[in-house]
This record gives structure tokens, sequence and C-alpha cells, in this order.
């Protein structure tokens, strides 16, 4: 669990929940070869299971129809048991997912086109899991955005989400990229507090809600990031949500794309002219701003794990 972490002498907690996922790695996921889809009008995009291509056990269901699109959709036939998948990505990364009882889930291939190992388990008893299938998947992404454009276990929107109504609403469907980016970047870090009691309480294994985010105004960095990565995806513009280190406190923040200038990391802020690297838990403690920048600097202090 994320404690306090102490800048210059004051104390400014970010919590990230321990989140059951092993390993390290850089941040992959797209080599700029390509542009991202343009649609005609923002909406959420909407994974489906169609069945034309599975792998099942009694216990569980890999629908792998739509891997082109960038990801697999995993459901939980057990009425008692945890589901555990582990999809390593061609850099070696290895993402973990858990699925509760009856649960179903979008996976991604964050780590973008290439050669994948799935190995998924079952529990047993507590923390202890058997092997239940072990798979290689070679990966051909249509487009390297998708899995940055779609909803996931981690970033879960639909198209009835408050979220993805008010980021369709809060500006015209032309609306450039950059004006949505700041429109969106500017509502959540005013509109969000930190919410420290939560940081303390959250438990391992917690995945955010960005609808309650949005409905009370309050979260923690994972929460942030969760809600401004639905919204801007609903928007068309690709976000990763990044999960790794601010210094050696767990932290969660986001990266994304713009035509005009390319990936954009340890996103962002931005005052018509110039780019300042800041995330949305950091930039919304506006009373400590300079002093945060000064530690974040150029980004050294970013560590990334996982992207999701």
């Amino acid at each position: 669990m994320e404690r306090s972490m102490i800048i210059r002498g004051f104390v400014l907690p970010f919590l990230l929940v321990c989140l059951l996922i092993a390993g390290c790695g850089g941040s992959g996921g797209g080599t700029d070869t390509q542009v991202p889809p343009v649609f005609d009008k923002p909406h959420a995009l909407v994974p489906e299971s169609p069945g034309q291509s599975v792998i099942e056990s009694d216990s569980l269901l890999l629908d792998l129809s739509n891997i082109k699109q960038g990801y697999l959709t995993a459901i939980s036939r057990t009425p008692d048991r945890q589901i555990n998948v582990q999809l390593m990505d061609p850099e070696g990364i290895n993402y973990s997912y858990f699925l509760e009882p009856q649960e179903t889930a979008v996976i991604p291939f964050s780590g973008g086109s290439g050669n994948y190992q799935l190995v998924c388990y079952e529990q047993v008893a507590g923390s202890q899991y058997a092997a239940m299938l072990s798979k290689q998947l070679e990966i051909e992404l249509e487009n390297e955005f998708l899995p940055f454009l779609y909803p996931n276990q981690y970033v879960d929107f639909a198209p009835d989400s408050e979220a993805v109504k008010l980021a369709i609403s809060m500006l015209p469907d032309d609306a450039s990229d950059i004006d949505a980016l700041g429109a969106i970047y500017d509502y959540v870090i005013g509109n969000t507090v930190y919410d420290e009691a939560k940081a303390v309480s959250v438990e391992a294994g917690y995945l955010p809600d960005v609808d309650e985010t949005l409905a009370t105004g309050r979260g923690i960095c994972f929460d942030y990031a969760a809600l401004m990565s639905a919204m801007l995806r609903t928007r068309g513009i690709p976000c990763k949500l990044m999960i790794g280190y601010a210094g050696d406190i767990k932290h969660a923040w986001i990266d994304v794309y713009l035509l005009s200038k390319g990936w954009i990391s340890k996103a962002i802020s931005f005052d018509g002219k110039t780019w300042t690297r800041m995330d949305p838990t950091f930039d919304s403690s506006a009373e400590d701003r300079e002093m945060i920048q000064e530690y974040i600097g150029e980004g050294s202090n970013y560590a990334v794990q996982f992207m999701r």
C-alpha cells in the first residue's frame, strides 16, 4: 500500500492499491507508425463477444473473436471461485487480471502487436491457484491505438456511463483533440478532490468506478487517471492509464496521444502554448502545484510498471 510521500517537508498522500500484479518494464504499446482511427462523432467503443473464436473450460470462457481490435473477453463460469488471467506481452511484461465469480472482463493487448503468452488459473482455496490453460497468441492489431480507445477492466465505461455522456456533451463533435484534452483535464482537476480517507482504507484488488468518481467528486490517483482516460477515449483520443511509481510511491497517471504532438508522457498541463508534465492527481492540488512540479521535474521521478 502507498504511504505518505514527503516533499520538502510537506506530506502528500497518494495511495494506489496493491494490484496483485508482478513485473516491470517500459511503456511499449505503439510505434507511432499509424494514426488513431477517426470517428464521425465522439462515442464509447463497445467490446463484443460474438463467440467466433473461443477457448473454454468448465470454469472460464475466453472470447478471442476481436483480438485484432486489441482485446479479448474473459467470462468466468464458476459460481464461487476467482479466476486469474495472466498475459505476458511481447516485451516480457506480465499483466495479471482477477475475475470474481460470474464476472466478465475485457482484457487489452497493451503491448501492441506481437507474441503473447496467455496462462489462466482457477482459485483452489484462499491464495492458492491451479493452472487451467496456457496458450500462445500471435496478435496483429488493425490499429495500434485500439487498446487505448476501448474500455477494459481498469478503464471501465460504456455508452450509458455518465462520464461518457459528459465527455460528449461538454464540447462540439468537431472539437480538436487539444481543445477536448484541455476541457476534460480542467474539468477533472477542477471538480475532483483527493480522498484521503479512501486512500488509507482502500483494499488490494480495487478497481475504479468512473461514474462514482464523477458523482462524488472524490478519488485517489487511480480514480483520477481512470476517469480522465474514459472521457478522453470517448472523444477518440488514445489514452494510456499508467501504473507505477512517483519517486518511491505507488501511483497512477496518464499518457495521451495528440495528432500534432504524438504521445505525451506523464500528462499533462497545457496553457495554450506550453506543455507541463503534471498528472491529474498532482495538478488538482493547486496550492502545492509549484512544489509538486519541482518534484516531478522532467519525469525522472516517474517509473512505469504497467499500462492499461
